[in-house]
């Protein structure tokens, strides 16, 4: 099967690519670096020619509220378009879980993401994930200030990349696959904890303190657990410990 990937060079991306290189299918990295740009629509129709499904796992540079819902919008409807121009059977596109009530930056920007999608004539599968394991990386690159680590107050149920990707294939080449899937790891764990467990196997920073900022919109939704799963989700491994062990392995 050909199946085209947008934002092939990103964390889940990648991982799908290299899924469905491992499954025997005909691939297509859609990647600014390779021509294509789906925000302005540059190649993306001769990208698509003779692509069968397209799985969108694009990221956005910006959490800025107006302009991630901006570009999230843009890029569905310029995949709509151009899915449907070259006769794309459907689209998978991976979301985030409890997004629903979010008003603000990156999770209001994949609201925003899914509805342009759904508006569109090619039918859409949405998988949404927890967070990743690998969120927690991205966690201390943005938030560490000197020794110290700063990260929000969140519950979530991580999961990690590898596992989301390999549903999102799933999904990509299953013809009787569902119109949605929820997707977590097996435990809720509090944000700031798994962070400090991360940093501890780095041996920096030295200490993750949590926090909570009444003046960001939102906050209250992270830390009472709207990103948690719903009743429906698949729960699923490796433990956000042994995707630790497995990519920081103690010291012994």
């Amino acid at each position: 099967m050909r199946i085209a990937i947008v934002g092939a060079s990103g964390r889940i991306g990648r991982e799908v690519v290299d899924v469905l290189k491992n499954q025997g299918h005909d691939v297509v990295a859609i990647t600014r670096s390779s021509g294509v740009d789906v925000y302005t629509g540059q190649g993306l129709e001769r990208a698509l020619t003779g692509v069968e499904v397209v799985v969108d796992a694009v990221n956005a540079a910006t959490t800025d509220t107006e302009a991630v819902t901006e570009f999230f919008g843009t890029v569905a409807g310029n995949v709509q378009r151009a899915a449907a121009s070259a006769g794309v059977r459907r689209i998978v596109l991976v979301s985030i879980i409890g997004i629903d009530a979010f008003t603000a930056g990156h999770y209001a920007g994949k609201l925003a993401h899914e509805r342009a999608y759904l508006a569109g004539p090619v039918p859409v599968r949405i998988l949404r994930a927890a967070q990743f394991h690998e969120f927690t990386e991205m966690m201390l690159d943005w938030t560490t200030r000197g020794d110290t680590a700063y990260v929000p107050e969140v519950r979530t149920q991580l999961v990690a990349a590898r596992t989301v990707a390999e549903y999102l294939a799933d999904l990509a080449v299953d013809e009787s696959g569902a119109e949605r899937l929820e997707i977590a790891g097996p435990e809720a764990l509090n944000l700031a904890a798994a962070t400090a467990k991360l940093a501890s196997r780095r041996g920096a920073p030295a200490r993750v303190t949590e926090v909570s900022d009444p003046a960001t919109p939102d906050h209250r939704l992270q830390a009472e657990g709207a990103l948690l799963p719903g009743p429906g989700a698949i729960r699923t491994g490796p433990t956000f410990d042994a995707w630790l062990d497995q990519h920081y392995p103690a010291a012994r």
